[in-house]
């Protein structure tokens, strides 16, 4: 007879804030090249697009190996608060929706633990996504971070960092809610882990399937992100998707798809294994009743 893993009782916010916040930079690191990619992509309003591969190359041969980390200051500045907001709000919503634990956490509660966390998450990465965007593309002649703050000032005011709001609202809600309730779900459809390497074994497999869904939940919203973002426009989003479709087909909403769901499919994986790891380590620290 086997016996389940028990689940311990949540951590502090701190340590689920530093948790989230490592995984989030070492994730980044790892697999910032393919972000570039995928804006480039995004930003190309012809029917058709380019190819991933294609796309790579020509930013190495004609702007230099560099270039596919150009911008990155500005994510990596973000990633610590983006990441641990993800799972701190993941969890504190969690806490909301369950009744501090007295109900049981379901599939549609998951999805709107994880909605709710990335409406919460949207309104601290829009204004560091904007910088990103705008030093991304490929005629951007910004001098760094401080340039693209101080232009966004003069032209649109204080508040022109938060151009994309609403559609950087809708890209996180679905992202959010894909990847949080499909852990939940694949996480109900795997073996319940024995030991340690299985749990291990759980989690990634969970946070790969939850980031490719989410990918392919959010990406048309995160097409329709970068362009508002780079040209500064006050469009919605769903009209955008509308007049995107008209213009350059149905398949310019899945533009950057392949690059965005290299990252973010791995990357989902590589998020929830060093959560976890980084919370074993946290608990083994605090003792009991953490364990």
């Amino acid at each position: 007879m086997t016996t389940e893993l028990k689940k311990p009782i949540p951590l502090p916010f701190i340590y689920t804030f530093t948790a989230g916040a490592i995984a989030g930079c070492t994730e980044l690191l790892l697999l910032y090249p393919l972000d570039v990619v995928k804006t480039r992509q995004q930003l190309d309003t012809g029917k058709g697009g380019v190819g991933m591969i294609q796309t790579f190359k020509s930013i190495v041969a004609q702007e230099g190996p560099r270039r596919l980390y150009r911008g990155i200051i500005p994510p990596l500045m973000l990633e610590a608060p983006k990441r641990a907001v993800k799972f701190a709000a993941n969890g504190w919503w969690g806490s909301q929706f369950t009744q501090n634990g007295q109900k049981t956490m379901t599939q549609s509660l998951a999805i709107g633990t994880g909605a709710a966390a990335g409406a919460t998450e949207s309104f601290v990465v829009t204004p560091f996504e904007l910088v990103k965007i705008r030093l991304q593309d490929k005629s951007s002649t910004f001098k760094g971070p401080m340039d693209v703050i101080a232009h966004s000032f003069r032209t649109s005011g204080p508040f022109g960092l938060y151009q994309g709001m609403e559609s950087t609202f809708w890209r996180h809600v679905w992202w959010n809610a894909g990847y949080f309730g499909t852990i939940h779900g694949v996480k109900g459809w795997l073996p319940k882990p024995t030991s340690k390497k299985q749990e291990l074994v759980n989690n990634l497999t969970a946070g790969t399937i939850g980031g490719f869904v989410g990918t392919t939940l959010n990406t048309p919203f995160d097409v329709v992100k970068s362009r508002v973002q780079l040209k500064g426009t006050g469009e919605w989003a769903y009209p955008a998707l509308v007049s995107i479709a008209r213009k350059e087909g149905l398949g310019a909403w899945y533009k950057g798809y392949a690059p965005k769901v290299l990252r973010l499919a791995p990357g989902g994986g590589v998020l929830l294994l060093v959560v976890e790891a980084l919370s074993a380590v946290f608990r083994k620290q605090l003792g009991p009743p953490y364990i």
